[in-house]
């Protein structure tokens, strides 16, 4: 159980199992809440940690991070605890670039890899963006916000409420637009790529790409919906989780 002081403020628990431990990374500008209705489709022996990055709700007064290097030294750095037991990561979008290297981060540090890498709405690594966002005028920037189809129209619509998450979004697509991918040995745990049928911007042919980053399995799922397909076919993403982690016997 992820019981220090730091872990709980990095973590949210949604179930407290003894079983396998789902640690999930939200879009940007996402939170916990993003997966609070998890539970209810997941075994009950699958212990479900919601990642809580600085800079959003709880964690609003926390300077937001926006170079993943650094990202992911410090969830390294608290997520010691968790490797009591079988983990599986499991990230959308730019989460799932977070869950990637975090991945990496443990194997280099503590010589352990998770047991199962969910990598959803995210183009493998290794694939150039030539299309960075996080340093555009602000205007420029909401509008492509907003084509994104991921933020609240009730956030959009508020001026103020958007000067709030303003600078935990610049900071979460920073992650992406200023990293660099380096090659390293592929993982020995399988990976599974979730997509939405509709996301133009995240095709099957950049799903296919994170085959090479596992020795094990790779599984590639379509699921209905656009690049938020997470959340119009949440029923359907989460069973495809469940399902994958019955082999591990939690």
């Amino acid at each position: 159980m992820l019981t220090a002081a730091r872990s709980q403020s990095w973590f949210v628990t949604r179930r407290q199992t003894a079983g396998i431990r789902l640690l999930c990374f939200p879009y940007a500008g996402g939170g916990p809440a993003v997966f609070r209705s998890w539970p209810q489709y997941l075994s009950p022996d699958i212990e479900l940690c919601a990642v809580q990055l600085p800079g959003r709700g709880a964690r609003m007064n926390d300077a937001s991070i926006g170079e993943l290097r650094r990202l992911v030294a410090e969830l390294a750095e608290v997520i010691e605890p968790s490797l009591d037991r079988p983990i599986a990561l499991f990230g959308h979008s730019i989460g799932g670039l977070i869950a990637f290297e975090l991945a990496r981060e443990i194997r280099r540090r503590y010589g352990v890899e998770p047991a199962h890498l969910f990598v959803s709405g995210c183009p493998a690594p290794q694939i150039l963006d030539n299309d960075p966002l996080f340093d555009m005028p602000e205007e420029e920037f909401l509008d492509r916000i907003r084509r994104f189809n991921g933020t609240p129209w009730e956030v959009l619509e508020n001026p103020e409420m958007m000067q709030l998450v303003l600078p935990a979004l610049r900071a979460d697509f920073s992650l992406r637009d200023t990293y660099v991918h380096a090659a390293e040995p592929p993982f020995r745990c399988a990976i599974s790529a979730f997509g939405g049928m509709d996301d133009e911007g995240v095709g099957t042919e950049k799903l296919e790409q994170w085959r090479d980053h596992t020795s094990d399995v790779f599984q590639l799922c379509l699921f209905q919906g656009d690049h938020f397909f997470l959340r119009t076919a949440q029923a359907a993403v989460v069973e495809s989780v469940a399902v994958t982690l019955q082999r591990y016997g939690h």
